[in-house]
């Protein structure tokens, strides 16, 4: 089973073109997000590798859960249900200027590529627990995937 990751050229250029094919008046298929939001949310969550946010720590239960999330997406290759619950720090549920967010994101995803390059991705994720550039790189793909499926890219 192949998995798809942001460090592979091929899979990081597709999510570009996925990101490419969006226009102010794409219509979401779940959640409450307009599409605007949508990649403004997606570029918040890739400021947490890049160590620009950081997420509150999450108690016992909530870790173990998250870990255990993790092994799953990883071990069956799943994708992230829809109407998933975030962290406050990157829920988007403001007004956002779509093409200000499209480029946002894509400026933030040439960082994200570098900081890899560079070896410069936290250890540790405040839900998932130890994380390897692995499972930086299969994660923030499957997130992104996540969520241009829901605008139907």
């Amino acid at each position: 089973m192949v998995k798809k990751s942001l460090h592979n050229r091929k899979d990081f250029d597709e999510i570009l073109l996925r990101i490419s094919n969006l226009s102010e008046n794409s219509q979401r298929k779940w959640g409450k997000m307009d599409v605007a939001q949508m990649l403004t949310h997606c570029e918040l969550i890739l400021q947490v590798p890049l160590k620009k946010i950081f997420l509150p720590k999450t108690n016992f239960l909530v870790r173990a859960i998250g870990v255990m999330t993790k092994k799953e997406i990883q071990l069956f290759n799943n994708g992230i249900p829809p109407n998933m619950p975030s962290f406050q720090k990157v829920i988007v549920n403001f007004d956002c200027n779509f093409v200000v967010a499209k480029s946002n994101l894509q400026k933030t995803l040439s960082d994200y590529v570098q900081a890899y390059e560079k070896h410069d991705l936290p250890g540790d994720h405040a839900l998932f627990g130890k994380m390897t550039e692995q499972d930086w790189g299969f994660l923030e793909y499957k997130h992104l995937n996540h969520h241009l499926k829901q605008f139907n890219v």
